[in-house]
């Protein structure tokens, strides 16, 4: 009677470990897939910004070399990404969309082209997907971490090597309410 109870209570410590090992599975997953929807994102947003490069070439050419050299740096984010790594790209990204900005403001013919508006619109959409993408990156992290470091779960995600996950930091740029002088 006694190694009934004894094998009932393993195998329900077996059956508990493997449920918290799955749960563990689906959340890291799921930041690994949410990693890949911001590289996904910052990819088109690169493809916009190459194509806003390409506009400047005739205004200036030395700008224009520029955000080639930079946009050359470019790499790719997916679900094997760290945070650091997309925040990396992010920073790039911000980079040569602010060059690209200020040349269009030297230029107004740049500015007032058709192509660059289009343009211009595509990179405020793949931006503000972007961002939507890291707040859920950031969302899913918090999930995983959770279960990382809660009790009982902790034990089996120590055990197991589930470590817990950086969170994508804040673009320091983008904190500041812009100016709203005219």
């Amino acid at each position: 009677m006694s190694l009934f109870i004894v094998i009932a209570i393993i195998a329900v410590l077996i059956l508990w470990i493997i449920g918290v090992q799955r749960k563990l599975v689906k959340q890291e997953e799921l930041c690994k897939n949410a990693m890949s929807q911001i590289g996904v994102q910052q990819s088109s947003r690169w493809d916009a910004l190459t194509a806003l490069a390409e506009l400047t070439k005739s205004y200036n050419e030395h700008e224009y070399n520029t955000l080639k050299d930079i946009i050359a740096q470019r790499t790719s984010i997916n679900g094997a990404s760290s945070a650091k790594d997309a925040d990396a790209q992010e920073n790039a990204l911000t980079s040569v969309a602010s060059r690209i900005f200020a040349v269009a403001e030297q230029y107004p013919d740049l500015k007032a082209n058709e192509n660059y508006a289009k343009t211009m619109d595509s990179v405020n959409l793949y931006e503000n997907q972007v961002r939507m993408s890291r707040m859920v990156y950031n969302d899913t992290v918090t999930a995983y971490n959770r279960m990382t470091r809660q009790f009982p779960d902790s034990i089996v995600a120590g055990i197991l090597g589930f470590a817990s996950k950086d969170y994508l930091q804040e673009v320091a740029s983008k904190a500041e309410m812009p100016s709203m002088k005219i």
